[in-house]
Parts: structure tokens; sequence; C-alpha cells
């Protein structure tokens, strides 16, 4: 599409945009004046879904009904309340329903998975990892290192761009795989990466790191509901995510799990195990042998909080009525108007993302050549409420269900204003 940078255009974007009514269906945070805040932080804090409310409410009212009855004779009966989520769920990911569960948050979900995936034995020691990963990410591969006895600085590989660079090329991926494939027990990287907002080609990375005989696992919060994935024909081992930036599931709220189907009734992978894992049809006999369900649910610990899956649920409804390949679609015709009224307004930043759209997820980060602090601070008395991260990265998250090229016409105008 060839871009104008006048707001007329964005305007008429908008008016032709096949999601535009979903905006409507989630509360847009409102300024000290009462007028709709530009926000552009779901990368980090995705917005609330109008339909949450009544979700929880419908829970709120079965407890005080129902007491400890609810597990059985609520509306959605708690005790299978999760199974709710699971065919949407399995549609986001491009997974079989077996493949995954919610449950948990995403590090203890990471940490479960590389007790039963991070198994080094004799020159197999080593993790690869996706350059400046989320820090959360680091200290859970670290500690299960260390968990093992190994030597951080010895067994974790990080990947590195080339001179001048700021995105990873897959060609450098594969080479380094190829040439430790006697040392690697595990590949664990981001589908996307938080700080750049790069996408992984993470089909190429599973079959070339399966080929050197590598488990592959992949951490998917910054991917889940903003690319479309297909874990289980891709042949992933396993992925994680949480659900509260681009997926609107609430603050902290309650997080995914993909096991592929080869996994999932193996009895010779070790796992920590919790009674909401064991067979659903001995579950409540209390007994003291542990029998995993097949599949995903099977590394279940606890009984999930109801009000967390509630008010997911409220957004997956939605995702699952959009489809994500229109809300990839739009991702890519708004970042690429983002990129283009970065580049008309003529200032002195650099955007690390890749310019390539299919590498790249709804995400552009801007690195500020000066005191770029004072621009995020400008930018946020204005109205327009994007991300800062140390030391000069501004990132903005364009999010297709709710945000406008209005508002990426009106982000730039700012930031242009501010920066010059």
């Amino acid at each position: 599409m060839i871009f104008r940078d006048d707001s007329a255009f964005a305007q008429e974007l908008d008016r032709n945009d096949p999601l535009a009514g979903f905006r409507s269906r989630f509360h847009i945070p409102t300024g000290a004046d009462g007028n709709p805040l530009t926000y552009l932080c779901g990368h980090s804090l995705g917005l609330q879904p109008k339909t949450v409310r009544g979700h929880i409410e419908q829970e709120l009212k079965d407890w005080e009904r129902l007491g400890v009855e609810g597990h059985f004779q609520a509306k959605y009966p708690w005790l299978s309340y999760h199974e709710l989520l699971t065919e949407q769920t399995a549609r986001l990911v491009g997974a079989l329903p077996s493949e995954v569960v919610v449950m948990n948050s995403l590090t203890t979900n990471l940490h479960l998975m590389m007790i039963s995936f991070y198994r080094p034995s004799g020159k197999r020691t080593k993790i690869l990892i996706e350059p400046v990963p989320f820090p959360s990410d680091r200290y859970a591969i670290e500690s299960q290192v260390k968990l093992h006895n190994g030597d951080p600085r010895r067994d974790i590989l990080e990947l590195q761009p080339r001179p001048g660079e700021t995105s990873i090329r897959q060609d450098d991926i594969e080479g380094l795989i190829r040439k430790e494939r006697d040392t690697l027990a595990l590949i664990m990287m981001g589908g996307v990466n938080y700080y750049s907002g790069q996408v992984f080609d993470m089909e190429r990375i599973a079959r070339v790191g399966q080929e050197q005989g590598c488990v592959v696992g992949f951490d998917l919060a910054h991917a889940a509901g903003n690319i479309p994935m297909k874990l289980h024909e891709w042949d992933v081992d396993f992925a994680v995510w949480c659900s509260y930036k681009y997926l609107c599931g609430g603050p902290g709220t309650i997080a995914g799990c993909f096991v592929h189907e080869r996994h999932g009734s193996r009895s010779d992978i070790p796992r920590l195990a919790g009674w909401w894992g064991n067979d659903k049809a001995t579950r409540f006999r209390m007994g003291p042998e542990f029998v995993p369900i097949p599949g995903a649910e099977g590394w279940q610990l606890s009984n999930p909080p109801i009000f967390q899956l509630a008010a997911l649920r409220a957004s997956t409804e939605i995702f699952d009525e959009a489809g994500m390949d229109a809300i990839r679609a739009k991702s890519e015709l708004l970042t690429g108007y983002l990129e283009f009224m970065l580049g008309a307004c003529k200032c002195d930043f650099t955007i690390l993302t890749p310019l390539e759209p299919s590498n790249r997820g709804a995400q552009l980060s801007i690195m500020i050549t000066g005191n770029g602090a004072t621009v995020y601070r400008n930018l946020m008395q204005q109205g327009i409420l994007c991300d800062w991260r140390e030391p000069n990265v501004i990132r903005v998250a364009p999010c297709p269900l709710y945000n406008t090229f209005a508002d990426v016409h009106r982000l730039v105008r700012i930031f242009g204003t501010v920066l010059k």
C-alpha cells in the first residue's frame, strides 16, 4: 500500500478497516480531561474487554449462592471451567486440544517444562537463547542450569546480531545450532523478542534443532495473540505463554502451556506433579499414586483461579471471533503505516525492529538519540501511553483489535514535535 502522512488518510484507513468494530468491545483508558488516551502498550498489558465484568460477576454470584457446590452446580462448573478455554486456545496457537492447557503463570510453566525437557547428559548440557531475552526467562534458565550442577557461563549460549545490526539472521541461528549440535540439549527462545519485536521463524528453528538432536521450546509471551502459529504442525516440543499482554486477559492472569502430543503420554518424562494433573476419574479418591492425565493437562498442579479464567475466557472469545489471520493482516498494515509515518517526520532515531513486516510483531522499538526518557515523559503528558526500556528505547505496540490508524497518526505527530 502507498501511504500518505495526512490525517484524512488515517481516517480513510479506519473507515475501511474490517476489524474496526472490535475497538468498541474494549474499555479505552481516559486521561484527566476525560478524553480517551492513545494506548499503545498492549505488549505490556492489553486492554479490558467489556464482557469481562459479566463473566466474573457470574462466578461471584455462583460462589455467593452455592459455596463449594459451585464446583459442580455453577452455571459453568468450576471443576471443568478451564476446559471452556481449550478449543479457543488450541486454535490460537495452532495445536490439538489435547496439547494445550491454561494453568499457572508463565515462569512457573517454564520451570515445569524445563524440569521435563531440559535433561543435560554427557557433552549435551547447553541451552541456546535469543539475544536480550526477557529477564525472567534468563533467571529461570540460569536456575535450571544450576539445578543440574551446570555453569551458566558455559552452558547458556546467547545469540548475537552481527556488528551494526539489531536483529538476528535466520542463517546465523541455524549455523550456531549446527555448530553446537553435539553440546546443545535445549533450544529455548521467544517466539517474538520482547525488546526488539523480532519474530523468529519457529518452524525452521524447530526443524533444524530437532535434526541436531535438540529439544525445542518457545516462550510465546509476545507471540500469543500477536502472530498466527501452528505449533503442532511445526513439531515444536513445548511452549509457554502469558495471557495479559496481547491476549488481554488482565493483569497477572493465568498463563498457557503447549506440549506436543508425542510427549503427552510418555511415562519416561520426569515432571513435577500436582493433584490437578492426576487422572480425572480417580482425582477425588485422594489416592497415593499419581496417574497423569494424557496430554498437556497432565502437567497441571493445582485447581485454577476461576476469576482469572473467567476474564481470560471473555478475551479468548473475542480473539476466536476475529481470527488470528485477520488480526495479523491489520497488524502488518498498522506497523507498516507507523514505520512510514516515523520516516516522514525526519527526526534523529533508529528503529530496532525488523523493517520487513513479516519479521516483526505488532511493535516497533525506537532507539532515541539523546534524552529518550524526556521524550517518553512528554509523550505520556500528552496522553500517549507506550513503553520505556532502559537505556534509550521506546516500544510502541499498535494492537489490531483496539488501536486505530488515527492512533498511529497522533502518536507520530506528537512524537515528531517532541523530538524536534
